[in-house]
């Protein structure tokens, strides 16, 4: 083995030591349902801050996103890092941190499915959001096996089935042992590591192109017919494309507002102090990690990618981008990754299993479900949901359906139909007491139907919205619409219902509680 493999090997042995060894502590956080799943509702601002960053940025991002839209957009692909961190991070907290902590404790609700199914008093709303959640979670868990798999085979010429083996076997033991307490402390070891690991990896690369200035003109001096006939153009402000760059900042800063998994990180924050405390931390990791990911990713035409039968291979991009970097370098890059993966794996399937037992079998096929048993039935679906993903990861790998094939459209159609259906309902829901649950089911099916389309009929919609990234845009936005004008034409609900759910906001702290957890 060479000596990148040893030292990979050697840094691997002890990432995965460092994450079991926390899973295994964590285990007495973990023995009823509020503990496994929100870890007692006590995570303090650090600890959520990082999860919510790191489930938020994983392989998808590093190799998938930033090796596809550098190429793509250039230098100018660092917009999209941007507007994760004042979007995606920053305005998610401001906007959605509070309300969603105070409801969402008020209603008793663990899941995202659950809030919908409580807030409406809807039991059909709870069991059809879950399904959506499972359905849809899939093919972006799958997305995360295929950019780490890339890496695996640069540093250990490993086959990519082995590569989804470790990597599943191995999340799903800290995460079944410690639940959501154990993935937020590993999260956190895992942020600090992708914080590092992107910093050196941008001046390792811009080093061996002579500096960040000699950099920026020799992509200067690439040009690209096929895409724009502008001198210059991949190292300009808004690159060559600024209208499907929007598209791509709007689904991946915007979606994570209607994303369960990472919705669900504001329900187990602790204090007022710590929404205030994480809402700059999660922010400035979003700036560091996705902003450098992407800007790294902006200096891809540098390097020669690999060339597939229907053109660039996409997500083969960055991992050439950092093959020759030094052995020690390399190792970094692995663990970074690997880190970026678990973590957002790890987040992923705790939100699927919760959604898939709570809302969907308990109550409704199993009707007495004491904790022991609930939390008992959330691991196994922790290991099924795992073992599905891992399955269709490698046959996607193996199929020749191009359609999918690119880790940025597995996520494309995953954010997309999630965000699409839930964003509005969930955002409405905490802040509109006139949102019906009628708008609520408009919403679900339009955002996830139009995806389905999307995924199967794709000539049928007019050629802007043929891309998965443009269409999960066009299905978050049309949701804001849809639900205020659904709901305005509708009967109007309960009035006893939404003033028993939004009573929260005025309960008597040492100030309204919508201005203090306190």
């Amino acid at each position: 083995m060479e000596l990148k493999g040893i030292l990979s090997l050697i840094f691997l042995i002890v990432f995965f030591g460092i994450m079991i060894g926390v899973g295994v502590y964590c285990r007495r956080h973990a023995t009823d349902v509020n503990g496994f799943v929100l870890g007692g509702r006590s995570v303090g601002p650090w600890l959520t801050a990082f999860a919510y960053g790191t489930s938020y940025f994983s392989a998808v991002i590093f190799v998938g996103y930033a090796g596809q839209f550098g190429w793509k957009y250039g230098i100018a692909s660092t917009w999209i890092g941007i507007g994760n961190a004042l979007i995606g991070s920053l305005l998610a907290w401001v906007i959605l941190g509070r309300r969603t902590r105070i409801m969402t404790q008020h209603l008793n609700s663990a899941t995202m499915p659950d809030f919908f199914g409580k807030r409406f008093r809807s039991n059909g709303l709870k069991i059809g959001a879950s399904i959506i959640t499972f359905i849809f979670l899939i093919p972006y868990t799958a997305s995360l096996y295929n950019g780490l798999s890339r890496l695996f085979k640069m540093a250990f010429g490993i086959d990519y089935v082995w590569c989804i083996i470790i990597m599943s076997v191995l999340t799903g033991i800290y995460v079944i042992a410690g639940g959501y307490m154990a993935t937020a402390i590993n999260d956190f070891i895992q942020g600090f590591i992708m914080i590092i690991g992107i910093v050196a990896v941008i001046a390792a690369v811009l080093v061996n192109q002579g500096g960040f200035m000699e950099a920026l003109n020799g992509l200067a001096k690439v040009s690209d017919p096929e895409v724009s006939a502008t001198p210059g153009v991949f190292n300009s402000f808004f690159g060559p494309d600024p209208f499907n760059l929007l598209g791509v900042v709007i689904l991946t800063s915007l979606g994570t507002w209607g994303l369960p998994q990472m919705v669900q990180k504001f329900y187990a924050i602790k204090s007022e102090k710590d929404i205030h405390k994480g809402t700059v931390i999660s922010t400035a990791f979003a700036f560091i990690v996705a902003g450098g990911c992407y800007f790294l990713g902006g200096f891809g035409r540098l390097f020669k990618p690999e060339i597939g039968d229907t053109g660039v291979v996409f997500d083969s991009i960055i991992p050439n981008m950092l093959s020759n970097l030094s052995p020690f370098l390399i190792a970094i890059v692995v663990i970074l990754v690997l880190s970026a993966s678990m973590s957002t794996l790890s987040s992923l399937v705790i939100a699927s299993s919760s959604t898939l037992t709570i809302d969907f079998l308990k109550g409704n096929f199993i009707k007495k479900m004491s904790e022991k048993k609930e939390v008992l039935i959330i691991r196994l679906f922790i290991v099924v949901f795992i073992a599905i993903s891992a399955f269709i990861a490698i046959y996607q790998d193996k199929s020749q359906n191009e359609s999918v094939k690119f880790i940025a459209q597995l996520m494309g159609v995953s954010w997309g139909a999630l965000a699409g259906a839930f964003l509005a309902p969930f955002l409405y829901g905490l802040y509109w007491k006139k949102t019906t649950k009628l708008a609520c089911w408009v919403s679900f099916i339009f955002g996830a139907g139009i995806m389905i389309l999307n995924l199967f009929a794709r000539d049928i919609f007019p050629v802007i919205l043929q891309s998965p990234i443009n269409c999960g845009s066009f299905a978050m936005l049309a949701g804001l619409i849809i639900v205020p004008l659904v709901s305005l034409i509708t009967p109007k609900p309960d009035k006893k219902l939404v003033d028993d759910a939004f009573e929260c906001y005025e309960k008597k702290v040492p100030a309204a509680q919508k201005n203090s957890l306190d």
